[in-house]
């Protein structure tokens, strides 16, 4: 009988998640399936004790479902840290472990981007307050860098800015956070922005660095503007594949091959 791995969320159908572990599933001879599951918000706690009853071991989760799976009685420490969790690993009487591997996969994935040596005092705006933004805070928080957060609701973002270890990071709304936007820093977008007509309004740059956690479509136009201005820029697939790849080594204790799979998804999306 074949392991049962997946991807919950709200929506899930784009999901490229089952793309990522199926091909390392199938590289490692691993008899198992990752599938995409849709849970509509408000279903979790229901759904997640169906899961484990049908017998899935592992499970990531995406929007808006990453504060819930926080409240875990087995959770990892960073998971306490941030209050999200992005990974479930299957114990016994209907319980789970969370653990967070998008901080990892951020990092890992920023590294390539930005040099590590680059990346204290550096001047960056999170756009957007959410479940991913914390994983990226925290990374940035931890290496030295000087962050604005930026979001439309400003309690929110102060919220976060409060969880934070350094003292000299501020929170604004998302509009007048673009506006203070150093054009030499670092920008990482976490909104929505891109999925719809409007657009970011950046300034001009000469060589900063944009970051956008979504990929696809939604993300081009965005990292579109953002070159046309003087970005050098990169869309989240990176971070997706390499938090997938965290995930994979916390069920199965292997190490995927993180670039092929990056290959699969780019050639997917027909951006290889």
């Amino acid at each position: 009988m074949k392991k049962m791995f997946g991807v919950i969320g709200d929506p899930i159908s784009h999901s490229l998640s089952p793309l990522i572990h199926n091909g390392w599933m199938e590289e490692f001879k691993i008899d198992a399936e990752y599938i995409a599951i849709h849970i509509p918000d408000g279903d979790f706690d229901r759904e997640l004790g169906i899961l484990h009853d049908q017998g899935f071991l592992g499970l990531n989760v995406t929007l808006p479902h990453k504060k819930s799976a926080a409240k875990m009685g087995k959770r990892s420490e960073l998971v306490d840290t941030l209050g999200v969790a992005n990974t479930l690993s299957r114990l016994d009487n209907r319980q789970w472990r969370a653990n967070n591997t998008d901080v990892e996969g951020f990092k890992t994935d920023l590294k390539r981007f930005l040099p590590l040596n680059k990346w204290r005092n550096l001047p960056v705006t999170i756009l957007g307050a959410g479940g991913s933004a914390n994983a990226v805070a925290y990374v940035l928080d931890e290496t030295g860098a000087i962050l604005t957060i930026a979001n439309r609701t400003v309690a929110k973002a102060k919220m976060l800015v409060e969880g934070l270890k350094g003292n000299h990071h501020k929170s604004l709304s998302l509009e007048d956070g673009i506006e203070a936007i150093d054009p030499a820093g670092l920008v990482i977008n976490s909104t929505s922005i891109g999925y719809g007509d409007d657009s970011l309004n950046l300034p001009s740059s000469e060589g900063g660095f944009f970051y956008d956690l979504s990929y696809g479509q939604a993300a081009e136009k965005v990292l579109g503007e953002a070159r046309d201005l003087g970005w050098q820029t990169r869309d989240g697939l990176g971070m997706l594949v390499e938090q997938a790849a965290d995930s994979f080594r916390i069920w199965f204790g292997m190490d995927p091959d993180a670039d092929s799979a990056l290959a699969r998804c780019r050639l997917m999306l027909g951006n290889d």
